[in-house]
């Protein structure tokens, strides 16, 4: 009978030894209550922050120069970026995909241009509660949940193309307008900017047409020829971005109409700003895409860290013409 008591003792203390171990695994590294959804995840003590870049895309050198305004702001804030975009600027649903691989990775802080202003805010919705904060550049969205959106002021900067615009045709005649998109907040802005300044300052212009490259100089080019031969009495015409820029320059030169038709661009590169010391196109405004992407990095940071940081930061622009595009305050917010 002993035998049996010592016997069932030992089983019991066995029993009761092997809950602890798996007790203790089930607690290994925290809580064995799963995560709130609401947490973020900051970086380990000795790890660099977080933070990818989400941009339009990639096929227009203004955002490698956004590329290298991020980078330089990562290396002096000592944080680790990606940068990435879509292949064109028509890829939405690419674009939130890789919206949502950021999110899947959770980073400290998140900076996005919107290429839909709308359908991006599902998934800002959830980086806000998962406690991500969100900084937009270039081009905002139709929400509140970004505490801070980097970018010119397009609609401001577009209405000074249009009063170059008018200036240029001597007040009075057909435009038109090849925009590069009417979801993104760039695209709408420019657009506007453009269309609105004519309609209070300039009763004898017609804005003729408005068409949609997508940012592509194909399409562009395509969409310009079309246009100039609909209206063959056409006096200039405004690209809102450098790929619609672009094409609008390859449309005047393929037709030979260069000095019957005044071409505006938006942006810089190598094309447009060789456009212009040429001849064929006016003149362009350009933002500063280093800034721009400079400024989203710091300010993202600051976020990160739970520092006040201003809802709004413009990052300003100029108008290039053939007279000034050699002037140092201008060549400094040019890129190629």
């Amino acid at each position: 009978m002993k035998m049996k008591k010592v016997w069932l003792f030992a089983v019991l203390a066995l029993v009761l030894v092997i809950s602890a171990c798996g007790s203790n695994n089930n607690n290994k590294g925290g809580s064995s209550s799963p995560a709130k959804e609401s947490e973020s995840a900051a970086p380990a003590e000795g790890q660099k922050m977080y933070i990818p870049i989400i941009s339009k895309g990639f096929q227009h050198q203004f955002w490698q120069a956004v590329k290298i305004g991020a980078e330089k702001a990562a290396a002096e804030l000592n944080v680790e970026i990606t940068f990435e975009g879509p292949e064109t600027e028509s890829q939405v649903d690419k674009q939130l995909e890789m919206f949502q691989v950021a999110l899947d990775k959770k980073p400290s802080a998140i900076g996005f241009a919107a290429l839909d202003s709308q359908a991006s805010i599902p998934l800002l919705k959830k980086a806000q509660d998962s406690g991500i904060p969100i900084v937009a550049f270039d081009s905002g969205v139709e929400s509140d949940i970004p505490v801070s959106t980097v970018a010119t002021n397009n609609a401001t900067a577009a209405g000074i193309a249009a009063e170059k615009m008018a200036e240029l045709i001597g007040g009075e005649g057909e435009v038109a307008i090849i925009a590069h998109d009417q979801t993104s907040r760039t695209g709408i802005d420019r657009r506007d900017g453009f269309v609105n300044r004519m309609k209070e300052k300039y009763p004898n212009i017609k804005i003729v047409d408005i068409q949609y490259g997508g940012g592509d100089h194909l399409k562009s080019t395509d969409a310009a020829k079309a246009i100039m031969q609909a209206y063959p009495n056409l006096k200039g015409i405004f690209g809102t971005n450098e790929g619609s820029a672009i094409g609008v320059v390859n449309a005047v030169t393929e037709t030979k109409m260069s000095g019957k038709i005044v071409v505006i661009g938006y942006d810089s590169g190598k094309a447009q700003i060789d456009a212009i010391k040429s001849g064929l196109m006016a003149g362009a405004v350009s933002q500063n895409p280093v800034g721009i992407g400079y400024e989203t990095v710091k300010a993202a940071v600051a976020a990160a860290k739970g520092e006040k940081v201003d809802p709004l930061i413009d990052s300003g622009f100029v108008w290039y013409d053939k007279s000034n595009i050699d002037n140092e305050d201008v060549k400094a917010v040019l890129y190629e």
